[in-house]
């Protein structure tokens, strides 16, 4: 536990926030008898917390972008193949707590299950210390100028597009697949598909956010 918050940069106050965040829901249906819980109720929240820090983040770091690229950019920086470059520079996997069976599947190196745990591990540095532990490690992992510097220039509906036109025949669409949450507050989903088969999901605050999203979790699983 002292390594992983070394690796963090941030000391828990309350240890047993770290460990509920590091807990996959599959060591806690294993131990249900416990009563442990697992990070997800942590991951709702972590998932706020990014997405406001970088909203912020942006805002005042690149005031000349318009509000469309603001979007697609902060899309794309909080997405789960993101979130999974993060969790790798962590060395996320090794310290998850999990159940046996999903560790004997690979569960350590999957990529939703890493990016849910990093935004799980957000919510519990918010938690134990409040917003501004929390905006310096997301800054500091997530937000570097570097990695806003490549996402100017990332399109991954476009970069979508050009992977699947390397074969003929090739079939890609995006579907609405609901929203949820107040008119003043909404959050869309978008599915895309290929040959009619889905390959990525994704939600944002804007329909073309989601699908950006839905097309970089599209990369992710096609090995891009």
């Amino acid at each position: 536990m002292k390594q992983f918050e070394e690796k963090l940069g941030y000391t828990f106050k309350d240890k047993q926030l770290l460990l509920n965040a590091l807990t996959h829901s599959s060591y806690a249906n294993e131990n249900r008898a416990e009563g442990i819980p697992s990070n997800e109720r942590l991951e709702f929240l972590g998932d706020s917390v990014l997405g406001f820090v970088t909203a912020k983040h942006l805002y005042s770091v690149t005031p000349s972008l318009p509000e469309g690229k603001m979007t697609r950019v902060r899309a794309e920086l909080v997405c789960e193949h993101s979130l999974y470059g993060v969790a790798q520079e962590l060395n996320l996997g090794e310290a998850l707590r999990m159940g046996r069976g999903e560790e004997k599947n690979g569960g350590r190196a999957r990529t939703s299950i890493l990016a849910d745990a990093v935004e799980a591990v957000i919510a519990a540095i918010f938690l134990d210390g409040g917003i501004e532990p929390a905006e310096r490690f997301i800054e500091t992992m997530v937000l570097s100028p570097e990695s806003i510097k490549a996402h100017h220039a990332t399109d991954y509906k476009t970069e979508l597009q050009e992977l699947v036109q390397r074969k003929a025949d090739q079939v890609l669409k995006y579907r609405d697949a609901g929203e949820s949450g107040p008119d003043h507050d909404k959050v869309f989903l978008s599915e895309v598909s290929l040959n009619g088969e889905i390959i990525g999901a994704g939600s944002g605050r804007t329909k073309k956010e989601a699908e950006q999203a839905a097309a970089c979790e599209a990369l992710e699983r096609l090995g891009k």
